[in-house]
């Protein structure tokens, strides 16, 4: 499957195995995550094994330049082989172009090609932006809820804050794309749903005292995140770190309890459901 190429508008991916290309992968993830103290986000001997063992590394083309990419292995879950998809990221300059979409769709059809029916990676909950993508552009789910699930990272856009993370799963055999709550929706879910934080008129976390879990627990519970806490950690780091546990406390408590993360409305409310069945 090297050289499988997916366009989309003005993108083109496809998979790498040039050694060269590999370094560029390399290079553009520094850029993109800002790492400092000189780590290196994937060197190319790593990038290379994963390849060698049957795993999947593709890069994003526009304009002729690589401005995104991503790197995944095969992984097993209760029994279930899937793709973990451990890290895709897009250059600054160039989001807003499609290529986070390519990527994905790309990474898609690759493992469905090898036979592979679904799809999982982590997440930071907060990056409201990527709940979005992953759930209503994409139509996945977050199934569970990890505290600092990789430790300390040293990079820009995780700065000093702990690596909360969902675990999103992608089934394949549906389209793409989630519907996401109807225009009308947010408003019948907030009065209808449990609501368990939102975002004060100061940007601060409201957490509601509401016990997620328990058969008298609302069917469909809500979860506020800010609209962008990446510029908060540079800004106010403090205030992102009251983000990160008051997330932990009800959003974290709920999946813990078993619901599941299935949309979020464009203001940013996680709509969480138990699974059916």
């Amino acid at each position: 499957m090297a050289g499988q190429t997916v366009p989309t508008a003005r993108v083109s991916v496809r998979t790498l195995q040039d050694l060269d290309e590999l370094g560029q992968v390399d290079g553009l993830f520094g850029e993109i995550w800002g790492a400092m103290g000189g780590q290196v986000a994937m060197p190319v001997n790593l990038l290379q094994a994963i390849i060698h063992a049957g795993g999947y590394v593709a890069g994003a083309w526009l304009e002729g330049r690589m401005v995104g990419a991503a790197v995944a292995f095969l992984g097993r879950h209760d029994g279930v082989v899937e793709l973990h998809s451990h890290v895709a990221g897009v250059a600054r300059e160039a989001q807003g172009n499609g290529v986070g979409t390519a990527l994905k769709l790309h990474q898609r059809d690759w493992a469905r090609a090898a036979g592979i029916g679904r799809i999982a990676w982590t997440y930071d909950p907060l990056v409201r932006r990527n709940g979005w993508f992953n759930l209503v552009k994409l139509g996945a789910r977050a199934v569970a809820y990890y505290p600092n699930f990789y430790g300390s990272m040293v990079d820009e856009l995780n700065g000093s804050d702990e690596t909360d993370r969902c675990l999103i799963r992608w089934d394949l055999d549906g389209k793409p794309g989630g519907t996401g709550p109807s225009p009308g929706e947010p408003v019948r879910l907030l009065e209808e749903a449990g609501r368990l934080l939102e975002v004060s008129d100061k940007h601060r976390p409201l957490v509601v005292d509401l016990e997620a879990g328990g058969s008298s627990a609302p069917a469909v519970l809500m979860c506020q995140v800010p609209p962008d806490v990446v510029s908060m950690r540079a800004k106010q780091p403090g205030l992102a770190r009251e983000w990160r546990l008051a997330l932990r406390q009800t959003m974290g408590r709920a999946m813990q309890s078993g619901y599941e993360a299935t949309a979020m409305t464009t203001d940013g409310w996680y709509v969480m459901e138990r699974p059916v069945g």
